[in-house]
């Protein structure tokens, strides 16, 4: 007798069967992505191509870009342009071309066989200059150039120069000159920087279609020197500390922006007469010609020929402090006894009149009439930001001072 009912030996016969059929699907799906791409056939279809409607046709124009280069001509700057010898003639008769300066990029149309189509360069602060063909003739017109203002934020470490530091980090020129007369006052450029001192500052740049057109105004900057940290705020048409002290003192430290102390205060060999004297100013060795500023506000007392000083300008600034300005080759313009300056106007050119061996300046300060050494010298303080301001310069004080901190940080990381 059978142990399993036929109800029984059905239903495990269905069991088998189901089982059976799972296995062998199992076995032939791929189990990943790449089996099942695999799995798929693959179907090449020969297409035809039409290899005269398949190229692009040759441009019947180019546009070039170059850039007029110090010492370059526009003769060789419409050849790289490539423009033909006749319309390079017909382009020199034209007056806007004056206009252009050296490191300006020049953009041309021009067609295969050299005729120009139009040439454009920005010729001002704000104003294009385009030249044309209409027709036979080349004519020029300006339009308006849409100036965008954008801010950068850069930092850089110092190694041998303030310049040399702001070129390798892509900092302008005029950047740099700011930087310098924002923090004069409390860094002498000239002798207290070392390497490894470094600043971040926030600044404008100016551009023009898409192109850095020039730099702008000094919004903050920080710089470390020697283990002290300063920083700046720009506010109306100041610069302060983040509590509103004004950084720009009364006076400045320097009549130069930038130069090197040939000779310092105090007892020296003189090289002209040959015998120790007591030098009572600081000498700054500077080309013949450079300029020479005011270190304040004040009224002019002596603008004449003074005996071993040469060509000489003395300056009242209040009733206590006087500056004065030896061997200058040259007067600034409207220099003269009882005429009013302000700190930066031109006060003359460095020279060698008087006792000088060679091109530089002598400079005094003096304090009641004493003279005292212009380097170390405690300087007047200039106005702080007036109380009732304070409320709108502490918030522009802590958005500035906020991305400060972002370019120190991201500094100092790159250091590590």
């Amino acid at each position: 007798m059978s142990r399993y009912t036929p109800l029984q030996r059905f239903a495990a016969l269905v069991v088998f069967t189901v089982l059976s059929a799972l296995a062998a699907v199992a076995s032939i799906v791929p189990s990943t992505d790449a089996e099942l791409l695999l799995a798929k056939a693959a179907v090449l279809e020969p297409v035809a191509i039409d290899l005269d409607h398949a190229l692009l046709p040759t441009p019947s124009t180019y546009v070039r870009e170059d850039r007029f280069q110090r010492g370059d001509t526009l003769s060789s700057l419409f050849a790289r342009l490539g423009i033909s010898e006749a319309d390079a003639q017909k382009l020199l008769r034209q007056r806007e071309l004056r206009q252009l300066r050296p490191g300006t990029i020049v953009a041309a149309e021009v067609r295969a066989a050299g005729d120009l189509v139009w040439l454009e360069f920005l010729a001002s602060r704000e104003g294009y200059v385009r030249i044309e063909r209409v027709g036979p003739r080349l004519v020029a017109s300006e339009r308006h150039a849409q100036i965008v203002t954008r801010i950068e934020l850069r930092s850089a470490v110092i190694a041998s120069s303030l310049f040399g530091a702001a070129d390798a980090a892509g900092i302008p020129d005029s950047v740099a000159i700011q930087l310098a007369d924002v923090f004069g006052s409390d860094i002498d450029f000239h002798r207290e920087l070392r390497e490894g001192d470094r600043f971040s500052v926030i600044y404008e740049m100016h551009w023009a279609d898409g192109r850095p057109l020039r730099a702008g105004r000094v919004l903050a900057a920080e710089f470390f020197s020697q283990g002290r940290r300063l920083r700046a705020i720009s506010f109306a048409d100041g610069y302060y500390t983040p509590d509103g002290r004004n950084l720009r003192k009364a006076l400045l430290r320097s009549p130069l922006e930038f130069s090197r102390v040939s000779s310092s205060f105090g007892m020296r060999m003189h090289p002209f007469l040959q015998s120790w004297h007591a030098h009572k100013g600081v000498d700054y060795a500077a080309p013949a010609g450079t300029r020479v500023r005011a270190v304040g506000n004040g009224v002019v007392e002596f603008a004449g020929r003074q005996n071993g000083y040469g060509n000489m300008v003395v300056i009242r600034h209040d009733s206590r402090h006087s500056s004065a300005y030896g061997h200058l080759k040259a007067f600034g313009r409207g220099i003269r006894a009882g005429a009013r300056v302000a700190q930066g106007d031109t006060v003359g050119l460095v020279g060698q009149t008087g006792w000088a061996t060679g091109p530089h300046l002598h400079y005094e300060f003096r304090v009641d009439g004493v003279a005292r050494n212009p380097l170390s010298v405690p300087l007047p303080a200039g106005i702080p930001v007036a109380q009732h301001d304070m409320d709108a310069f502490r918030a522009r004080a802590q958005t500035l001072a906020a991305q400060l901190n972002l370019v120190a940080h991201s500094q100092v990381a790159a250091l590590e």
